[in-house]
């Protein structure tokens, strides 16, 4: 069976949304930037370059400044030494992705991303010699969703750090985790792999104080010798650089209607995100609150504190700290502190990008290029040859598991299982009989409309418990490629979605990143299947 790719509009798990995006359908170009291909970052460059220029030098600077202190007291690679040092360079840009603090990495889809961020700065290099390109992972520090990353699964079970937390999860103590580790470590077994994930959580995890030190540490670890340069932005020094949009916010709130008239322009779609009408939240240690404005009063939602507009502004000046961008507001923050040419992210993340754009340029601050994530399916030579075995093609594994048993049932039997041919015959007769009923009175036409409706159901009943019969006469080999499917889609969901790093590592250890890295081409939009 062919092992490399299937297209994202094809796997099934995309939405209308994305699909559309990716085909470039007309009524979405206006709320993208440029699409990405290689050849279109030639203008992208030339535009942020300009863009950034107007105080690029400071901002440099701050942002460079803030690197180094935050990896003073990490085990830097020379690579990516280089690349914090390049951003001061005026033409050194970036290429970022987002991603939550979830517990030892998540969900697979945190490897994906920063690959295809890696992978990306890689191939515009390639392309443009003259330039600089530094990937990014931006830790999502400020997010106050803990039940979102508290857990990780493995090995179809769900670990979880039962932890109470209300402020931004960055800041928020790494206590209680040995008691974890100790449970997580009984799963683990004793090879020499299990013996490296061990130490690299007790690195992680038990040997940093916070949530933001030890995610840094981990995609450090994971990612360093690719340059990564890894950015926690809840930082004062990076929000004074922020504060004339954060003013304009409380202000103007120009946000709301802007990205309100875009939301219509998506109401064919599902829309990903509304927005408030001030989008920023108040923070600090133990609290992170959205920040309303009522009775001329600027009020922090659930609490007691308010501030007049003076106050507020005054605070902003002097703790532009206390104030954190919303999930609307975020991405102008990203690319108002990076010389950043590209957002990748996933599906959902992409979506509510393309309700900025108007915003953006209200704000005069260049759109970013989206880019969809790669996407991938990691399966054994041993799942191969079963697919093979069983007859299944990647379409076919790909498919919703009802449909997969059905399709394959049919194929399977030695009969014809669906009773088209009886019911084609069936109306014919009817057709036959509505020519005598016509010729007669009304009472007999209805006696064989009636007639017809329950042959015709009787035949659909009985094609349903012929497909029952066969199901159960073929449950041997349809069990099999459940059970096929379910290993490679557990919960019926992408395996990118599920399953953390580690239950792979375990078996492949070192060569798992290598091959990842090797094997993944971000601009193909293609949903990988990778042999291991």
């Amino acid at each position: 069976m062919p092992t490399d790719c299937i297209s994202y509009q094809n796997s099934g798990y995309f939405s209308s949304l994305m699909n559309d995006y990716l085909e470039k359908k007309t009524n979405l170009q206006s709320l993208y930037n440029r699409f990405p291909t290689l050849e279109n970052f030639e203008a992208q460059i030339q535009e942020k370059q300009a863009n950034f220029n107007e105080n690029g030098t400071h901002k440099r600077q701050i942002l460079v400044s803030t690197l180094e202190k935050q990896y003073s007291k990490v085990e830097t690679s020379v690579l990516t030494k280089q690349n914090i040092a390049a951003l001061n360079n005026p033409n050194t840009f970036t290429v970022t992705t987002g991603h939550q603090l979830n517990l030892f990495s998540g969900p697979l889809y945190f490897l994906y991303k920063i690959i295809s961020t890696i992978n990306l700065t890689t191939e515009l290099k390639a392309k443009y010699p003259t330039y600089n390109f530094v990937p990014i992972y931006w830790m999502a520090t400020e997010d106050h969703d803990f039940e979102e990353i508290n857990y990780f699964n493995f090995k179809g079970k769900k670990f979880r750090w039962n932890k109470e937390s209300t402020g931004p999860v960055g800041r928020l103590s790494t206590e209680g985790l040995y008691e974890f580790l100790e449970v997580y470590t009984l799963e683990l077994g004793s090879s020499t792999n299990a013996d490296t994930l061990k130490k690299l959580f007790e690195d992680s995890y038990l040997n940093h104080n916070n949530l933001a030190d030890a995610t840094r540490f981990l995609a450090n670890a994971l990612f360093g010798a690719y340059g990564l340069v890894i950015l926690d932005a809840d930082n004062a020094d990076l929000k004074r650089n922020f504060i004339p949009f954060v003013k304009e916010e409380l202000l103007q709130q120009s946000s709301h209607k802007l990205v309100l008239e875009t939301a219509e322009k998506l109401k064919e779609y599902t829309v990903q995100v509304n927005p408030r009408e001030i989008n920023l939240f108040y923070i600090e240690d133990d609290l992170r609150e959205r920040i309303i404005f009522e009775n001329d009063t600027y009020k922090v939602n659930h609490t007691k504190i308010e501030f007049s507009e003076t106050e507020i502004l005054t605070l902003l000046e002097n703790h532009p700290e206390k104030f954190s961008p919303n999930v609307i507001m975020r991405p102008l923050y990203q690319e108002v502190i990076l010389p950043n040419l590209c957002y990748i992210g996933g599906g959902g993340e992409i979506a509510y990008w393309l309700e900025l754009k108007s915003f953006f340029a209200a704000a005069k601050v260049t759109f970013p290029i989206l880019l969809l994530r790669n996407s991938v399916l990691l399966a054994t030579e041993k799942q191969v040859k079963k697919a093979d075995k069983l007859d299944l093609n990647w379409a076919d594994l790909f498919s919703k598991q009802a449909h997969l048993i059905t399709t394959k049932t049919k194929e399977l039997s030695d009969f014809p299982v669906d009773l088209r041919h009886l019911r084609i015959q069936l109306q014919k007769q009817f057709s036959a009989l509505y020519e005598v009923a016509n010729k007669t009175d009304e009472a007999f036409i209805g006696a064989v409309k009636a007639q017809e409706a329950k042959q015709t159901k009787g035949l659909e009943n009985l094609e349903k418990r012929l497909l029952k019969a066969q199901k159960r006469k073929l449950s041997d080999i349809l069990q099999r490629i459940t059970e096929l499917q379910n290993e490679l889609f557990p919960n019926q969901s992408l395996q990118e979605r599920q399953t953390n790093f580690s239950e792979f590592y375990l078996e492949y250890g070192e060569n798992l990143i290598p091959t990842l890295v090797k094997q993944l081409k971000p601009l193909d939009n293609k949903f990988d299947i990778i042999v291991l």
